[in-house]
């Protein structure tokens, strides 16, 4: 519950409760690596980068790692699964291709990158990269384009979802008129025609 409340602080743009939420979650011992990215993502958000690299530097010396995220997609029997930025599947040039597709697709329906969801203080080109490669973005690619138009898509997220991402997935299902199911770390997503199911708020 808490940490749906620090994801709403990050959305909101409130950094003082942000903080204290955070804080809490400390204080109870239930702060987890979770916690201390999405407490350096409100801090980035507010061009915060000191801050953003307290808490990263923080999380560190609690012995916690980020974990990689990976998506996984099951076509035909069989699961694929994909890295940030991943090379290694057979099919790695039509899924590139179609990701490409997509993002100007996306641009053309009103997408911008949320660029503060990248924590590195690098230019916003290379923010924008970061954010186009992420492995959900990769596997529903691959969805895409190894499944029949209409054919519900289902992938599974080791970690939580970005908010660039979560907004990328509702505009890919409305642009392709299908039916995408993401299963994060915290819940199912279920997004169609330009919505999710969880209202914005995991």
């Amino acid at each position: 519950m808490l940490g749906t409340l620090l994801s709403a602080c990050k959305m909101h743009k409130d950094l003082e409760l942000g903080e204290q939420v955070a804080k809490v979650l400390e204080d109870r011992g239930q702060a987890d690596s979770g916690t201390y990215v999405l407490l350096s993502q409100v801090y980035a958000s507010f061009g915060k980068w000191k801050e953003a690299a307290q808490v990263r530097a923080k999380m560190k010396e609690a012995g916690m790692q980020k974990e990689p995220g990976c998506s996984s997609i099951e076509v035909n029997n069989e699961i694929h699964e994909f890295l940030l930025g991943d090379i290694r599947h057979p099919q790695k040039e039509r899924i590139y291709k179609k990701l490409e597709e997509l993002n100007r697709l996306l641009r053309l329906e009103g997408y911008r990158p949320e660029k503060e969801v990248v924590l590195q203080d690098i230019e916003d080109g290379e923010k924008e990269g970061a954010l186009a490669i992420h492995s959900e973005r990769l596997a529903i690619c691959y969805g895409l384009i190894s499944t029949e138009p209409g054919t519900t898509i289902r992938v599974m997220k080791n970690l939580r979802v970005c908010y660039d991402c979560h907004s990328v997935i509702k505009l890919i299902a409305k642009t392709t008129r299908r039916k995408i199911v993401v299963r994060d770390q915290n819940r199912f997503h279920h997004y169609e025609n330009g919505a999710c199911s969880c209202g914005d708020y995991w």
